[in-house]
């Protein structure tokens, strides 16, 4: 693969820095998790939906808040509960006596940014409200459709030890989701510079120092400039092999979707563009498949049994495909 080919194809330079600046806001708070943080920033530039996996305390939600604190975009934050009803996420008709009709009052899905905390705490009636408008970016309601204004991206947070007050995530929702990104906890350097700082530092009077750095007109440019980079067809073809071959694995019941082949290919230009390079190799495609695949993947009950996860098995399937030079 010669990059000499590529280069000055796509100039990257505005949504380069803007990427370094967020994360500079980001570091002023938030301590390490790199991983995750590019991922959330992938997300954005690619157009898909996050759900970000993680125990108590690990910065999930602030990440989230954060990452939408520098964009001057309309934000939304839902807290899923058990008695959340549809209603309450996608809004309600209410009748009007002056003009004696009835109006449609824009629940808060209605932004730009969407975070709904703790998404497996709501029934499936509930989590069912968000199929269409994840999908289809649109909501019908009463027989009428409402657009969602663009940009518009779904963060959401679950917690993976909860058993009581939870219900899983239907495959089809799952399947909504461009990446699910898990967030582990952090090394023990991590973890003593969290006490440092907070410590030594006022964390109210850091997080107010975080600004705005992309408008949503912004986000959309640099959406269509990560669309126009260049993947060689070797390295399609590299995404189909892997994503087919865990529909032939005896360790999985459900392998990836064509969704799934899609994500793999949107998230890996977007990972490439936030290293300013504007063509993807095969190790975009083996950073971003993890991420795409674990949420999508079903193991048999005998691989679970032995302690198998989908990572191992994500990683056991890109070894048994040749990696395109």
């Amino acid at each position: 693969m010669e990059q000499e080919n590529f280069e000055h194809r796509t100039d990257l330079s505005q949504l380069n820095n803007a990427v370094t600046e967020i994360k500079n806001m980001l570091a002023k708070v938030i301590v390490g998790q790199q991983d995750m943080i590019n991922l959330l920033l992938a997300g954005i530039l690619a157009d898909g939906h996050i759900l970000i996996e993680g125990v108590p305390g690990v910065a999930k939600t602030l990440t989230a808040k954060l990452i939408a604190r520098c964009i001057n975009a309309r934000f939304s934050r839902i807290q899923f509960t058990p008695d959340l009803m549809p209603s309450d996420v996608l809004g309600t008709s209410v009748f009007n006596p002056r003009q004696s009709d009835f109006e449609f009052k824009p629940g808060p899905v209605f932004g730009n940014i969407i975070l709904v905390d703790e998404i497996n705490r709501a029934p499936a009636k509930t989590q069912s409200a968000l199929f269409e408008v994840m999908e289809e970016r649109q909501v019908t309601i009463d027989g009428n459709t409402y657009r969602m204004e663009e940009p518009f991206m779904v963060l959401a947070t679950q917690n993976p030890i909860d058993q009581e007050g939870t219900y899983r995530l239907p495959e089809a929702q799952l399947d909504r989701f461009l990446f699910k990104i898990e967030v582990k906890y952090p090394t023990l350097e991590e973890e003593t510079a969290i006490l440092v700082q907070h410590h030594q530092q006022n964390t109210a009077g850091q997080l107010q120092e975080i600004e705005p750095v992309l408008t949503a007109a912004q986000i959309l440019e640099y959406r269509s400039q990560v669309r126009g980079l260049y993947i060689e067809p070797v390295i399609l073809e590299f995404i189909a092999k892997i994503i087919h071959e865990t529909r032939n694995n005896k360790s999985l019941y459900l392998g990836g979707s064509p969704r799934a082949s899609l994500a793999v290919a949107n998230g890996a230009k977007a990972l490439a563009a936030i290293k300013g390079r504007d063509f993807v190799t095969p190790d975009d495609i083996i950073e971003v498949m993890p991420a795409v695949l674990r949420h999508r993947i079903m193991l048999t009950p005998d691989k679970e049994m032995e302690g198998l996860t989908p990572d191992d098995v994500i990683t056991q399937v890109i070894h048994k495909v040749e990696v395109p030079r």
